[in-house]
């Protein structure tokens, strides 16, 4: 659906050598890296680590983060100065250890030093990000209230250009990144735009509301091209159901994508706001993507966030689907439920960090 083109200026590296970045220094065991904050001493008396190392296979991780919403330019003071909810993020993304790591909810910078203050945090030589629509004002008065700059008049909902941004992390080259964050909704086979958005904002509102990428990574055992998305959440809208019907044409998105020549192998990495059996939403787009040939579901009917009971109740809205050419070795949702590690998921975010060990 889009061209590829070779790796952004926004795919910054880092090579010291000697340093924990020269490609040539030894990997950690896995679960080994540990990060100076208040966590490091519970997490030792937790004991060894609850994965083992798997040498053979890539761990791919998918996260979504609670690293968003404070302002331009606080995330990467919260990460300077180590805040607890950052320090929790960092504990836990070490105790997975991901080889590739795609994560949602993290404010976007221009310069992006916020990402890369956390990749040097957690030593990925490799990381990308860009600019995402959330808060990407589009000119025009999307929600009626007689202004063109509020949350809800920009690409995706967002109360600062940037605002829950998306990532990737990786312990192996970026290769060609194709950007679909600019494909319009309206330009989808079978849309449900014109039902739900004025007619002048058609020809320019883009379909997904934070961003939609395909990158390829580079790693020992061949390429594997990460699809990476953060859809709307089917909720906050009205009987008119724009949200739910939006959050839908995202997901149908990659289904539609998957049908066309696909690079492969892949693996879909990212959260899609929808649960195939519960809470709010349009099922049916979702069910046809995991149902879809070409994935896998490794995880099928695990929740993936913490959230109050009985409604919306613990969801699974996060994914990671392997393409059917790539062999699971192992997969699972990091969710301890006693000792210290409990306690640094819960304070990190209330979603859970979703990993898959694959082999090609």
């Amino acid at each position: 659906m889009d061209v590829p083109t070779p790796q952004p200026d926004h795919a910054r590296t880092g090579n010291a050598a000697g340093g924990p970045n020269d490609p040539g220094a030894p990997r950690a065991a896995r679960g080994g890296r540990r990060h100076q904050c208040q966590w490091l001493g519970a997490l030792l008396l937790y004991g060894l680590s609850a994965f083992s190392a798997q040498a053979e296979s890539l761990r791919l991780a998918t996260y979504h983060t609670g690293l968003s919403g404070r302002g331009p330019g606080l995330v990467l003071r919260d990460i300077l100065r180590r805040e607890d909810e950052v320090s929790a993020t960092l504990a836990v993304i070490a105790e997975v250890d991901p080889d590739i790591l795609a994560l949602q909810d993290m404010d976007y910078d221009g310069n992006h030093l916020a990402l890369a203050a956390l990749a040097e945090a957690l030593e990925y030589p490799h990381y990308l990000t860009l600019r995402p629509n959330s808060g990407l004002l589009t000119g025009l008065d999307l929600d009626g209230d007689g202004r063109t700059d509020g949350p809800r008049d920009a690409h995706g909902y967002g109360r600062f250009s940037g605002q829950g941004g998306m990532a990737l992390l990786s312990r192996h080259p970026i290769g060609e990144v194709a950007d679909h964050s600019s494909h319009l909704w309206a330009e989808l086979p079978g849309n449900a735009a014109a039902s739900v958005t004025p007619p002048e904002a058609l020809p320019i509102l883009r379909l997904h509301t934070v961003g939609a990428w395909t990158v390829e990574v580079l790693t020992p055992d061949g390429p594997i091209h990460i699809l990476t998305s953060h859809a709307t959440a089917p909720v906050f809208d009205g009987p008119e159901d724009r949200n739910g019907l939006r959050n839908g044409d995202e997901v149908r998105f990659w289904t539609l994508y998957l049908d066309e020549p696909r690079p492969e192998p892949f693996a879909y990495m990212g959260t899609l706001n929808l649960d195939p059996t519960r809470g709010e939403g349009l099922r049916g787009p979702l069910i046809e993507l995991l149902g879809h040939p070409a994935v896998q579901d490794p995880l099928p009917g695990l929740p993936t966030t913490d959230w109050d009971e009985p409604s919306p109740g613990n969801l699974r809205v996060d994914y990671l689907l392997p393409s059917r050419s790539l062999t699971v070795a192992d997969a699972g949702v990091f969710w301890p439920e006693e000792g210290p590690l409990a306690d640094v998921v819960a304070e990190a975010s209330d979603h859970r960090l979703v990993w898959v060990d694959v082999d090609f």
